[in-house]
């Protein structure tokens, strides 16, 4: 017998029931469900058929299509049966069960299956999000996300090779939070190690009485090339900065007072950095693991996973030829040792479900050592826990080389930002936007337009590759740029108030009016609008955020046939006043916006309502 549901059960059923009700459908998961049964009931000895269900890229010959006919051909033949895939993709549409998506099917060619959905049902789907707003579709229970981004390290400044970091790890945080997880941001800064030892000997020198007054220091960079010089050509300097790690690592009070001073200097720097881009992160650098190496080490070699080489504590994980130092020769940890810990105590204190590393691609290798030494130990098990390394390319000048400044230099995050403002602010008096703006309007239009771009120019790249950073190319307003896509959004969200339609008419319009997808241009509107959930979906499988950037692309020029083809206001032509609003299309004006501007709110970009 069952227990009976106490009254938060019911309610909290409920409510799961109402949010179910009100989210975006995945049309795409929709119809993958379908042909799954299609094919189990058609082919029921065979093992994971595959299930390959896309977009059409010819809206002529229909919505979707099915491609499985051609690979399940193949999986039969090696099984020594030979069938055609046309003759399999028949098997498959006799086999489709009632469903409330499929209006037609087709075979063409060698056994593409085209599907023709229900335009009611897209419709239906359509006021849906205009009554509720974008909701994340249903994606399964909620879970515990680790996503590990930006990491710089103290005293040094941040520079363009963190810009990737920063930039993915925040619209990955972004996308996870909106899905429903509980997201944790940890910002990995490298505050631990060796070099602490010079700068707090270098401190003590320069500013004897530290402890007391808070030092002066305006330029940390120039400060940790100072004691760096130092450490290299001064013996007895170099004595008493490792005298001062030791202390450090012993938590001797007026140590860690100095260590916790130059961190202090770090942050407020790097969070200028954060304020400007609208990053969010936790701070729990490499110190916070320290006093759970040692546990770590001990572990390794009670399961007898560690081998001793030349005095240093290695481990090798399985079918690596590289091995990991988890303790060098001076009994000091290491790089590797940090991170095993890191990664443990996300698993086990953390209870995370996903951890994401997002570093660059050079990184890989170690990770894929730190991850098949913890699977070997037992922390965790792949099929249940999804630990992955979000590797990216560099960032590179127009020269095609390495983004470094004209001296040779790296180049400085916030340099680069302050440069973008100024260009971004050249670019809006050049159009005279100055003369139409308020001051405050055209403030917020600048950092808008400035910060977007440079998120953007980013996310719209594949991060496993280079890329090439030129503000001319960013700040565009032509092509799949952040400048396109900001005033094509502005000027989707002002047709509503040029026709002086309130908010209140909006809404009673969607809560009465059935969206018409009668033009060619209306039904590639709308059916573009609802893959945005199956765009989402995507990248949470495979991390690649540039496919929301292209999607966004593709929605704002559909958008441009739409309303080149669909009136959608009628005025005037003497007098400029309005003589017809077609409501249903006022409608589509306001779903593609919605979706726009959570799209926006993934990547980081901040719409104005004027530009």
């Amino acid at each position: 017998m069952c227990p009976p549901f106490d009254q938060h059960s019911i309610q909290s059923l409920q409510e799961e029931k109402n949010k179910c009700e009100k989210s975006m459908i995945n049309i795409n998961q929709q119809l993958q469900e379908v042909f799954g049964q299609a094919i189990q009931a058609a082919y029921p000895d065979l093992e994971n058929p595959v299930l390959s269900v896309t977009p059409n890229q010819q809206p002529k010959f229909g919505d979707y299509q099915c491609n499985s006919a051609m690979a399940i051909a193949q999986m039969l033949k090696s099984k020594g049966q030979k069938i055609a895939p046309r003759d399999i993709a028949e098997n498959i549409v006799r086999n489709i069960p009632v469903n409330d998506w499929i209006q037609k099917m087709e075979i063409a060619g060698p056994g593409f299956i085209n599907v023709h959905l229900k335009r009611e049902m897209i419709s239906k789907n359509l006021t849906n999000l205009l009554l509720n707003g974008v909701q994340p579709p249903p994606v399964g229970p909620r879970k515990r996300v680790v996503i590990d981004f930006s990491s710089p390290n103290i005293a040094k400044e941040m520079h363009v090779g963190h810009l990737r970091s920063t930039i993915i790890g925040e619209s990955m945080s972004r996308l996870f939070e909106f899905l429903g997880h509980d997201v944790l941001r940890l910002n990995h800064v490298g505050d631990w190690g060796t070099q602490f030892g010079m700068l707090i000997a270098h401190l003590q020198e320069k500013f004897p009485n530290y402890l007391t007054v808070s030092p002066p220091i305006g330029d940390l960079q120039a400060f940790y090339k100072e004691s760096k010089t130092r450490f290299d050509n001064e013996e007895e300097f170099k004595k008493r900065a490792y005298q001062c790690v030791v202390k450090l690592q012993s938590k001797e009070p007026d140590f860690i007072k100095a260590w916790n001073l130059i961190c202090d200097v770090s942050r407020k720097e790097f969070q200028k950095v954060y304020d400007c881009l609208d990053i969010t992160l936790i701070e729990r650098g490499e110190s916070f693991y320290q006093d759970m190496m040692t546990d770590v080490v001990k572990e390794f070699e009670e399961k007898g996973l560690v081998e001793v080489d030349d005095g240093r504590k290695v481990v090798f994980p399985p079918g690596c030829s590289i091995p990991l130092t988890i303790e060098k020769s001076d009994g000091g940890y290491t790089y590797d040792t940090s991170d095993l810990a890191a990664l443990k105590q996300r698993i086990f204190d953390e209870k995370a479900d996903i951890i994401i590393y997002v570093t660059d691609s050079g990184q890989a290798v170690h990770f894929q050592l730190v991850f098949a030494a913890a699977q070997k130990i037992g922390w965790y098990d792949p099929k249940i826990t999804r630990v992955e390394h979000a590797g990216f390319g560099v960032v590179l000048g127009e020269d095609k080389k390495k983004f470094k400044t004209r001296s040779g230099d790296t180049v400085r995050l916030m340099d680069l930002l302050e440069e973008g403002l100024k260009r971004c602010m050249d670019k809006l008096k050049e159009k005279e936007r100055d003369k139409v703006l308020t001051p405050e309007e055209l403030n917020a239009a600048q950092k808008a337009v400035a910060f977007g771009c440079i998120k953007y120019a980013d996310l719209s790249h594949n991060r496993i590759n280079d890329y090439v950073f030129s503000f001319d190319k960013m700040l565009d307003d032509r092509g799949n740029t952040a400048a396109y896509l900001l005033y094509a959004f502005t000027r989707i969200r002002s047709i509503a108030r040029l026709a002086n339609i309130e908010e209140s008419a909006l809404r009673k319009a969607a809560e009465n009016c059935v969206v018409v997808l009668d033009h060619e241009k209306e039904w590639k509107l709308g059916k573009c609008i609802l893959r945005f959930p199956e765009i989402l979906q995507k990248i949470v499988d495979d991390l690649l955020l540039h496919t929301l950037s292209d999607y966004l692309y593709e929605l704002a020029t559909t958008f441009t046939e739409f309303y080149d083809n669909c009136y959608c206001v009628e005025k005037d032509r003497q007098t400029g006043e309005v003589v017809k609003v077609n409501m249903w299309r006022m409608l589509l004006c306001e779903a593609t916006a919605s979706v726009m501007a959570k799209g926006f709110d993934i990547l980081g970009l901040k719409p104005v309502q004027r530009m």
